[in-house]
């Protein structure tokens, strides 16, 4: 989903689990490696960053290994690793309950791992499945696959949204803070794990551990595609997520722990809410002609300002919820075109129109007077001006 034109000095990706079953981050920290041992004691942990109260010693048990987190593993990784296959994750989380959320590690976390709980490797097959005959299994195999998640975390941390009143008005009305610096100061563009300071404290009531979604100005004074005089305001963009780890007077020291884009210094914090997952639900009422609704909008911005958006980008529609949208709505991309009909010898050729099925959206942002939304199939790109319609 992500277009190969994106900005990306210092950008660092997680890996993700293909299933889409868990995205188990883990940012970088330097002097952190990799153990693998099976102690006859206790094992200390080193102090670092982490979200969680992880345990600072652990008594290992006999057939048990440990793990210290390091930079790009997953649970699912480490599942398949240890376990023999990484479906097993849950496994691992089972034995290391601190760990409050399965789609966050960090670098320096330990992990317990029971090594008696590893299933069958290549060439071998455990005897509970030896004799499983095809009649036997799940009558409906549906009733096992997970729905298709039609928004994710890394499309919440690349969101775009449009503010009318503008950006610094915007900012001011949510009490934003500002990246004023950071740690390496060789360094325009920031990725997961670098340190940045902030100006706001304790003073302004924040502590460690509270979590910031990063915003960035990434288009002002917008104008209509179609109404050349409608002002739009300004285009807002996320682009991360932070979490302070010293809270001082009046600023503060975060880690970047989520980023698919640079985080820059004079990028904006807002309080940063969990995003919910959408599941996806698309329609089938594609048949053309596409009937276009009375309250139909218009596409008016596409994520980095591209001509051409296609599945897995992000649009914005000059309706919103003043006009009925609300997020987890699937709207109908249409283009309307209009042929003629006459014999090609009529001064004034009669004319048809119909109704183009470009793709289907999802609303994952619903603002007053306009919408974002993912574009979740598309048969033909989806340029600006296009209809939206419910």
């Amino acid at each position: 989903m992500h277009q190969p034109t994106r900005l990306n000095a210092g950008r660092m990706r997680s890996r993700v689990a293909s299933h889409g079953l868990i995205l188990a981050l883990a940012l970088g920290a330097p002097g952190l490696f990799a153990q693998e041992t099976n102690p006859a004691g206790p094992v200390k942990v080193e102090a670092h960053s982490s979200k969680w109260d992880y345990p600072k010693e652990l008594s290992v048990p006999e057939g048990s290994k440990t793990h210290i987190v390091q930079k790009g593993d997953t649970l699912w990784d480490l599942a398949g690793k240890y376990l023999g296959n990484p479906y097993a994750w849950p496994q691992i989380w089972e034995l290391n309950q601190w760990i409050k959320d399965p789609h966050w590690i960090y670098p320096g976390d330990p992990l317990v791992i029971d090594m008696a709980r590893a299933v069958a490797t290549a060439g071998s097959v455990p005897d509970a499945v030896a004799n499983l005959q095809p009649d036997l299994r799940r009558a409906d195999p549906n009733a096992m696959r997970r729905p298709e998640l039609g928004f994710s975390f890394q499309d919440f941390i690349q969101l775009p949204f449009l503010a009318p009143q503008g950006a610094e008005a915007y900012y001011k009305e949510q009490g934003a803070f500002t990246i004023t610096a950071n740690k390496r100061e060789d360094r325009r563009y920031l990725t997961e794990g670098e340190q940045i300071y902030l100006n706001g404290g304790v003073d302004q009531g924040l502590k460690a551990g509270d979590r910031f979604l990063v915003l960035k100005t990434v288009a002002k004074r917008l104008v209509h595609p179609r109404i050349a005089k409608k002002k739009l305001g300004d285009v807002i963009q996320q682009v991360g997520v932070v979490r302070i780890i010293t809270a001082q007077s009046k600023g503060s020291i975060a880690v970047i722990e989520r980023s698919l884009d640079g985080v820059e210094i004079g990028s904006r914090l807002v309080k940063f809410v969990e995003p919910a997952n959408i599941p996806a639900q698309l329609r089938t009422d594609t048949s053309e002609p596409i009937k276009v609704a009375v309250n139909a909008g218009m596409v008016v911005f596409s994520r980095d300002a591209k001509l051409h958006s296609g599945s897995g980008d992000m649009i914005i529609i000059d309706k919103g919820a003043n006009d009925g949208c609300k997020v987890g709505d699937v709207l109908m991309a249409v283009r309307t075109r209009t042929y003629p009909v006459g014999s090609g010898q009529e001064k004034h050729p009669p004319t048809e129109t119909m109704t183009h099925y470009l793709g289907q959206v999802l609303v994952v942002r619903a603002d007053a007077q306009s919408a974002t939304c993912r574009v979740l199939r598309s048969v033909e790109e989806i340029l600006g001006g296009d209809t939206i319609t419910p």
